[in-house]
């Protein structure tokens, strides 16, 4: 997952020494960076940035009054990064994700990112589900009708169940996997092919034990022997005799069996 950022400051030392320091994270990209608050707006309405490091005191336009200017259209995440701390209550009135101190520490830098994942994974699965949803609607009418709206509540509680790490041995290593990152998971016997964006492991453990440890409302067999993780389903290409592939987020793509097509779409939700 890419961050995309845009950087907001006046002094130029400032936007340099956060640039800096945001190059240790790997995810982050820097896709504009502006010098005052009218040039933010125009940034943040062009781009569409994930996440905006945004200075309080700038001439003209402040940091706050950029929030206040993008209230008609979906506000980015917003990180404010300032050298006062008195602005630190109204900053977190303007539903900042957090507020910074000049010079930014490495370490709070790096626990803020952290929190800033965890938003736009959530709001990311939400929307990919969607389209999901109403790409499956199309392929599969019948199995779209049944599927039922559950409740916020019981969601999130029958979420905390499920594993969040899983600890594989491989080569000798020891890997502790973000579920999150998981794209698939391939049978083969005994032993499981764990997919991630970047990396493929092996675990010693039956597709059945697995499956128990992972949320099958995210986590779905769409086959025999595979599982996908639908919230990096990009894409549904319908195929012949009622089947059709899932397109994940790395390009791969996986066919889904006319036995397993309702299950996916089910869980879908």
């Amino acid at each position: 997952m890419t961050i995309r950022t845009i950087l907001v400051d006046d002094e130029p030392l400032a936007i340099q020494g956060l640039e800096l320091r945001l190059q240790a994270h790997e995810d982050v990209e820097i896709i504009e960076k502006c010098s005052n608050g009218r040039e933010a707006i125009r940034a943040i309405k062009t781009h569409k940035p994930d996440l905006v490091f945004l200075d309080i005191q700038m001439p003209g336009f402040d940091g706050f009054s950029v929030v206040q200017g993008l209230m008609e259209v979906e506000p980015p995440l917003f990180v404010f990064v300032t050298a006062y701390s008195d602005h630190a209550l109204r900053a977190f009135e303007a539903q900042a994700i957090d507020y910074l101190m000049k010079p930014v520490d490495e370490s709070r830098l790096a626990d803020t990112l952290d929190r800033i994942r965890q938003r736009l994974s959530e709001k990311r699965g939400v929307e990919e589900v969607e389209k999901l949803k109403e790409v499956l609607a199309e392929v599969a009418p019948e199995a779209a009708a049944d599927m039922a709206d559950g409740s916020a509540g019981g969601d999130a509680m029958a979420a905390n169940r499920f594993e969040k790490l899983i600890n594989i041995k491989d080569r000798g290593q020891i890997f502790r996997v973000d579920v999150d990152t998981i794209e698939r998971i391939d049978a083969a016997g005994d032993y499981m092919c764990i997919y991630t964006g970047d990396n493929t492991l092996i675990l010693r453990e039956t597709m059945k034990d697995l499956e128990k440890r992972l949320d099958p409302r995210r986590f779905q067999r769409v086959h025999r022997s595979t599982i996908v993780n639908l919230d990096l389903v990009k894409q549904v290409k319908p195929h012949t005799n009622g089947e059709c592939f899932l397109v994940l987020n790395s390009g791969a793509n996986v066919k889904v069996s006319r036995s397993y097509r309702d299950v996916v779409a089910r869980f879908v939700h």
